[in-house]
């Protein structure tokens, strides 16, 4: 009876001392963090899918109210015109939450100013930059006339980075007079939109002598440079100053590689007493909207040039460097007749050929 006491006595304080609820509370504890485990994990879950997206939506919605604020601010978006953002005639392409469409890349251009030296080519680029749709690089690559080994990954990595529907372009004054540049031009593009500034040959001439002497300041006079002989007249036409200007011949060659259509003559007076005009001109070519215009521009009596109101990227006024708009060296006024009689045939061979009357005489 004793031992069947104590037996009991044990065994109920033992499961005294374990009671049941103790059992419950470790699996209730062991259950809370499971689910706290689970709330947290579906948290992370839900972040790393759900969460994400929407914040991705929510950067590309507000990336694409930027976008708009900047088209309408730098005039891509005309209203009631008809024409796209990038002002090429068509629908604007819709973008995606990605914004595949305005990533910026570096292209080869589409278009080129290839002439002439001392034609004004300068003056044309740096007022063609006003342009919201026209990326243009500043300096002279010259890879069709020098650097053309170095093949036209190297070409693409000069140019600037551009968006779908932006213009890429540069200008290379050479590439107008060398033998090889248009099958090469041809070579990288069928298409592409070249654009020549020309000026009257004997001008542009002193012009180019006036530079060269600046440079070179002991280099002999210009009459002595122009003449073979001076006491026959004969003229030295394969001297570079004179043979630039032999626009006929050298068009002839770019004519052989490019329908005539894709080639824009700029007048080099024109773009000097009337550049609102001629950049007017020059746009339509390049199938876009004419948002460069007389607002641009004012005439510097003391230079002797238009200048920009308001050029890229600032708000002062600028005119194109002190290299620009230089006092001619002074030329005898007979051996200018002389040039002015040497470059007369191949002036209305050229015109012929341009389907334009440039007036020079």
């Amino acid at each position: 009876m004793a031992t069947f006491y104590h037996r009991h006595h044990h065994h109920f304080s033992q499961h005294h001392l374990h009671p049941p609820s103790t059992d419950l509370r470790r699996l209730f504890h062991r259950l809370t963090i499971a689910s706290s485990l689970s709330i947290i994990c579906f948290s992370l879950v839900y972040l790393l899918t759900g969460g994400c997206e929407s914040e991705l939506a929510e950067n590309s919605e507000i990336k694409s109210s930027a976008r708009d604020f900047l088209a309408k601010a730098s005039g891509w978006r005309q209203e009631g015109n008809g024409s796209d953002a990038l002002g090429s005639g068509h629908p604007a392409p819709e973008t995606n939450s990605s914004g595949k469409e305005w990533t910026a890349a570096r292209r080869l251009p589409q278009a080129l100013i290839i002439g002439v030296k001392k034609g004004g080519t300068r003056a044309l680029l740096e007022f063609l930059r006003l342009h919201p749709d026209i990326r243009a690089l500043g300096s002279e690559p010259h890879f069709f006339d020098r650097h053309y080994a170095r093949g036209l990954d190297w070409y693409r990595s000069m140019m600037p980075k551009a968006l779908d529907g932006q213009i890429v372009m540069e200008k290379t004054p050479r590439y107008f007079v060398t033998v090889d540049t248009p099958a090469r031009v041809h070579a990288m593009s069928q298409d592409v939109k070249l654009i020549v500034v020309v000026r009257d040959p004997v001008t542009r001439a002193i012009s180019d002598y006036t530079q060269i002497i600046s440079k070179t300041p002991d280099i002999p006079s210009f009459e002595s440079l122009a003449f073979k002989n001076r006491t026959t007249s004969q003229i030295d036409s394969l001297w570079s100053p004179l043979w630039i200007g032999l626009y006929a011949q050298h068009m002839e060659r770019w004519l052989a590689w490019f329908p005539r259509n894709q080639i824009h003559l700029v007048s080099g007076e024109r773009l000097i007493s009337d550049p609102a005009g001629e950049l007017g001109k020059v746009q339509d070519f390049l199938g876009l909207q004419r948002i460069v215009t007389d607002k641009h521009f004012y005439f510097n009596k003391t230079k002797g040039f238009p200048c920009l109101k308001k050029p890229e990227g600032s708000s002062k006024p600028h005119c194109l460097g002190k290299t620009k708009g230089r006092t001619h060296v002074s030329i005898d006024p007979e051996v200018i007749r002389k040039l002015r009689d040497f470059y007369k045939p191949h002036n209305q061979r050229f015109y012929q050929l341009a389907g334009q009357n440039f007036g020079w005489h």
